[in-house]
Formats: structure tokens, sequence, C-alpha cells
């Protein structure tokens, strides 16, 4: 259960104004897994580090300020659980810094933040949901999974209320520079349930991304191909659907990757496209286990001339037991091929430590304890 402090306002003995109460908590989740991974400068490697879950912290918090209206906070860290250092960017709240307030009208935050396909998404996919990192479409391209992957800084976001089951929302990243649209992001993205059915879509968009270092993309990444071309335009487009019924669910996802003017080439573009088929079974209140597969093509067009990349075919299972409400044990394994001479090489992403295969082929094994407070 998590920790939380009720804090009573203390000025209610020397105000006659009724005060509501606020609350802080305290929460996290501490991911440790064993990962063998083979074909990794031709051989196997094995590590320690995070298997489903990225490990972190965060301090949430609201206070009630009468009429429906609370104020909220949210401050999330990430971090490496064999060293302690902290992860993604290496900023002390790299996964999620913001302010904002809440009504029955909706919610609107400040701060960093994840976008609309983290937020709609990327919950109906296995990497959003059960599966985790190892799950991540090839390379994360499509930025789904939060570990290793780039909120939003400087950014607004707007959440609805449900309207029966249909809600909506985006956030707008700005660039902080005289410049306005250098180095912005913006997305939105919308959901519908209905008892068992759960359908979503969202589109993301970053301009220039990486152009200054306190812009709304600060990927590192990006920065690279920013320098080389002066300049370039992401995008990120997905819908997902899935059911669940008794102890199974079931789900698909589609979600596209695009880069335009990515290489000095007047022109030039890129896309990736992911074809995800997932489910999972609940064999009992503690035993569940899932499986994955995702079809990833693309092609990328330099001077006029189309070019397709190949194709990447990734299969995941995975088995989970719960030892209590906050602690299980699972095992998991991950299998990738690529096939198409432009493809190169296999890679599983694992976050910031993804390894490229020595060969078209890859496999990643681990087994894991993981923890929630």
């Amino acid at each position: 259960m998590k920790k939380t402090l009720i804090v009573a306002a203390v000025a209610a003995s020397f105000v006659p104004l009724a005060h509501a109460q606020s609350s802080v908590t305290l929460y996290g989740l501490i991911d440790a897994g064993f990962t063998y991974t083979n074909n990794v400068d031709g051989s196997g490697r094995a590590a320690i580090g995070s298997g489903i879950d990225q490990s972190r912290w965060g301090l949430r918090g609201s206070e009630d300020l009468g009429g429906g209206l609370k104020a909220i906070f949210n401050l999330e860290s990430g971090f490496d659980i064999n060293n302690g250092r902290l992860a993604n960017d290496g900023s002390l709240f790299n996964r999620q810094a913001y302010v904002g307030l809440s009504s029955d009208y909706g919610t609107v935050t400040l701060g960093r933040q994840w976008d609309a396909m983290q937020d709609y998404v990327a919950p109906l996919t296995a990497t959003g949901s059960w599966g985790g990192t190892y799950f991540a479409h090839p390379f994360n391209n499509d930025n789904l999974n939060t570990n290793g992957g780039f909120p939003v800084n400087n950014s607004i976001k707007y959440t609805s209320a449900n309207y029966g089951g249909f809600t909506f929302g985006g956030t707008y990243g700005f660039s902080n520079q005289s410049s306005f649209a250098n180095n912005r992001e913006y997305s939105f993205g919308a959901a519908y349930q209905y008892e068992g059915l759960r359908v979503a879509a969202a589109y993301s968009q970053q301009n220039n991304p990486g152009a200054t270092s306190n812009g709304a993309t600060t990927d590192p990444d990006m920065s690279a191909i920013y320098a080389a071309t002066g300049g370039f335009r992401q995008r990120e487009f997905g819908v997902g659907v899935s059911y669940a019924f008794g102890p199974a669910q079931v789900g698909v996802a589609w979600t596209q990757s695009r880069m335009d003017n990515f290489d000095m080439s007047e022109g030039s573009s890129a896309h990736v496209n992911n074809y995800e088929v997932n489910a999972k079974y609940n064999f009992t209140p503690a035993l569940s286990a899932g499986i994955a597969y995702t079809y990833t093509d693309g092609d990328y067009n330099v001077s006029g001339v189309k070019t397709n990349v190949g194709h990447l075919h990734q299969v995941g299972v995975q088995t989970d037991y719960a030892l209590s409400k906050r602690t299980d044990v699972y095992a998991q394994v991950v299998y990738q091929r690529a096939t198409g001479d432009q493809v190169g090489a296999a890679s599983i992403y694992s976050g910031s430590a993804s390894q490229l295969s020595s060969s078209q082929n890859q496999a990643a094994a681990t087994v894991g304890l993981r923890h929630r407070f």
C-alpha cells in the first residue's frame, strides 16, 4: 500500500475559512532483471538491469481548492538499478515534472510530461502495458516505451474529463526561442472505452527536435541529426484496439514514425510502420502470461531514390507471478529477426543500453523481480 501523508490545513485554526485537505504521496517501482542477450559482438552478453519497467520513484500530490477545483503536481525520476545513477537524459526528474489544475471539465498541467502517443496509444500495446521495455517496437522508433523514451519539455497539456467512456487531450511543447517553431512539439489523441472494449488514436509531431538545449525535445539522437542537416521534422501516428473478456485480453495496434529532411539532399524522407498483435491470459489471480508479435517495415527516399529498408519480425513471451499485491517475479523471452539487405542486423530494444546483433537474429531472455511501493 502506497505510503500517503495526509496533511490537514494548519491555518484552519487561525482563520474562519474552511480549508480542504492536501495530500502528498511517495511512490515508486524497483525492477531488477537478469538478462542474457545473444549475438552481441559475436557472443552472448549477460547483464543485470531493468527487466519489464524502468526503476523509478516519485512524488505526487493534490490540494482541494474548493468548488471542484484541485491543484495537482507530479515529480518522477527514473534511475539505473545497477549503480543508482539517474536514467534517460540524466536530469533529476527525468520522467515527469509538472504542476496543474484539475476540475470536472478536465485537467491542465504545465512542465515536463508524456505526449499523446504515450498517453493514449501505448496502453493498448504490449510495451505500454504488461510487456514493458523489451517488447518495444524496434529501436522504440515510435517513442511508446518510456524507458529511454523522451517526454516533452516546456509543455502545456490538457486532459479532458471522462464523457461516457470518451476522453481526449493534447500537449504543446514550446521551443523557448525567438524562432517559435524551432524545436517545438505538439500532439493530440483520444480514447474510448465501453466495458471490455478500448480504442485509441494519437498523433505527435516534433519540429527541429534537438535544435536547442532548452527546447521541447532534448533527445540526443535528434540533436545529432539536426546538427548534420540544419533541421527536420519527425512525426508519429498510432491507433490501437483491445478487448478484454473474462480472464483474457487481446489487442492490435499500428504505429508509424516519419522523418522529413533527415538528409542533406532536398526532400529526403523516411517512414517506419509497426504492426502489433498481442494477447494476455490470467490463469489465476496471481499467474498470468502474455505474447506479442510485431512486424516492422519501412523505406527512405534520398535524392529522389526510394529504398525499402527491409523487414523486422519480433515475438515475445512473458509469464508473471504475483507474490503479493506489490511484488512479483517474471520470466520472458524476446526474439527478433531482420530480413532484407538494408536492415543489416537485429537489435532488441532494452532502453539506453540496446545492442546491435552481430547477425540478423537476436534473442533476449530475462528473469526478474519487481516491487512497487
